[in-house]
């Protein structure tokens, strides 16, 4: 019996029907959207519902194992029809979208894209990046790669829908192409992990950069270690460093998987040729990743050189408050803020080369983890939303697949007199330790940071029972030095608009103590439920630090169902 005819592996059906039943997944508010708006839409996402179901029966039922590959093509296409029925719906776009796509209109135009804000882009509904010094982000962050790709596509509309479109083709582009890199057993995974769960469809219509870094890192992650076997980097090696490139020029955030391939390259190249012909392996593909990173950047760098290095660079020195599902989330919802904020980010920096250099010393263990163990460092990262995890996700599972440990097996590690010998194995756990604990321990100084304020309301102006307009605050410097600080409320988690200081210095002497009245942006601040947690939270610039206070201005229940009602 041929390998065609035979039966398929359950682990094979298992995997079809799981990638089938993720495309359920956000489907229903799709359809519900489009029944009321766009019918032909919800036609077409209907007949994806019954591919569904007939895609469900058959992968519990065919008998070959070729029939089940077939199937699998299905899968991805009804994946592939979804992922664009719901971009007809919500291209709009996020800040992100309506950056790019300002950029891109910039580009168009002859006039410089970087360093130039544009505040009437973040109208309602648009998120704004707060920073330390009390204002906002308006610029654009990000490598030039994305508005160039978005320029051709200005004609399909106003607001982010050209860099959206850029974002959702490079998503169903780049799970195709894991798609057919994969061993066919395993295809329908990247449907799954692409597609079928929702998140990464919903960031690329919300035109996230780092959907089209994805897309390009996708071809260098698969088979990585086998990336210049032989010495040869041949078209396929020619291809990943290219890609690699691109894709650095694309966002920030392959800057930060890039060390760990080419370590893990010259690992698995030094264990099979020696150290000098892997140093010129990485050295080829670095080179050219970094001439295809030159190229797409060199007209900015020609036309704009000082604001395009601060341009790109802008994620890391911006200056942006807090925000994110990891560690800072004790100085923000567990305690009252911190003075020592800082260090979120040195621990952040400091974990990342930690983890660098333990995959150096322990490769043939920890290479396979080699495109997980970057993100890591952002859970310590004074911005550390799930998004830089949760983007990366099919790189880890492409990885999974196509690098498993024996790829690994004769990979060089670096053992030092020090860590050989009858104690090798305690001082190589002492090491481990060692490296971690900078990361550690500068972790702890900004968990355990006390807030540098001391705040009391000192009085509340109504503009109605479930509305303040005035807010007035003593405020209290319990530093060794000045603060410069920025007031505002929040309900629940996030951050919001700072509120306008009417009265009271813009610098509070050290050990001082002040009145602010605060104004809310929009003139009024509509109390939450009763239930609702609500925050004052005072940032300073320089030290970066948050105080924080509960705030008990709960409005009328009664005016709050009437408005409910309303």
């Amino acid at each position: 019996m041929s390998a065609a005819q035979e039966p398929p592996a359950q682990w094979h059906r298992v995997l079809t029907l799981l990638a089938d039943v993720s495309l359920f997944i956000g489907t229903r508010a799709i359809w519900t959207q489009a029944a009321s708006h766009r019918p032909a839409v919800a036609a077409v996402i209907s007949v994806c519902y019954a591919s569904i179901l007939v895609c469900g029966v058959l992968a519990l039922v065919v008998r070959r194992a070729r029939s089940l590959a077939r199937l699998d093509v299905v899968v991805l296409v009804t994946a592939v029809v979804l992922a664009l029925c719901a971009w007809a719906m919500n291209h709009g776009g996020s800040d992100e979208a309506v950056l790019t796509t300002q950029a891109a209109k910039e580009l168009v135009a002859g006039h410089h894209v970087y360093g130039h804000p544009w505040p009437w882009l973040f109208t309602k509904g648009i998120a704004l990046t707060t920073t330390f010094n009390g204002g906002y982000d308006f610029t654009y962050g990000y490598p030039p790669l994305a508005p160039l790709l978005t320029a051709p596509l200005l004609w399909l509309g106003h607001g982010g829908a050209p860099a959206t479109a850029v974002s959702t083709g490079a998503l169903i582009v780049g799970t195709v192409v894991l798609w057919r890199m994969l061993p066919v057993q395993w295809r329908s995974a990247a449907t799954m992990a692409c597609l079928g769960f929702g998140f990464l469809p919903t960031y690329g219509r919300e035109g996230y950069p780092a959907i089209t870094a994805l897309a390009l890192l996708i071809p260098v992650v698969v088979r990585w270690p086998r990336t210049g076997y032989g010495g040869r980097l041949g078209a396929a090696g020619a291809a990943r460093a290219v890609c690699l490139g691109a894709a650095c020029a694309a966002q920030q955030l392959p800057w930060f998987l890039a060390p760990f391939l080419l370590a893990g390259i010259y690992a698995v190249r030094r264990g099979e040729l020696g150290g000098r012909a892997a140093a010129l392996v990485v050295l080829r593909i670095a080179g050219l990743a970094a001439t295809v990173w030159l190229l797409i950047n060199t007209y900015f760098i020609v036309s704009e050189p000082g604001t395009w290095i601060s341009g790109i660079a802008l994620p890391l020195i911006q200056g942006a408050t807090l925000h994110g599902q990891g560690l800072v989330g004790v100085s923000l919802y567990f305690t009252n803020g911190s003075d020592r904020l800082d260090w979120y980010a040195h621990a952040s920096l400091l974990l990342a080369a930690a983890l660098l250099a333990l995959l150096v010393l322990f490769m043939r263990r920890l290479g396979p983890a080699a495109t997980v163990l970057p993100w890591c460092a952002f859970f310590l990262a004074t911005r550390s939303q799930d998004g830089y995890y949760l983007m990366m996700t099919p790189l880890w599972l492409a990885a999974a697949i196509t690098a498993p440990p024996s790829e690994f097996a004769r990979a060089w590690q670096p053992r030092p007199r020090l860590l050989t010998g009858r104690h090798r194995r305690p001082a190589l756990v002492a090491t481990a330790a060692l490296l971690l604990a900078p990361a550690l321990v500068s972790a702890v100084l900004a968990v355990t940071g006390k807030p540098p304020l001391r705040m009391e309301v000192a009085s509340v102006r109504r503009a109605s029972a479930s509305a303040v307009s005035r807010l007035t605050l003593r405020v209290t410097n319990t530093e060794d030095s000045a603060l410069e600080p920025h007031f505002m409320l929040t309900v629940g988690q996030g951050l919001k608009q700072y509120w306008t200081i009417l009265r009271g210095p813009s610098t509070l002497p050290a050990h001082g103590t002040a009145r602010y009245e605060l104004r809310p942006p929009a003139g009024r601040f509509t109390l939450p439920g009763p239930h609702a947690r609500l925050r004052l939270r005072a940032f300073t610039p320089t030290p970066q630090t948050l105080s924080s206070m509960d705030l008990h201005l709960v409005a009328d229940l009664a005016d709050v169902q009437a408005r409910q009602r309303g």
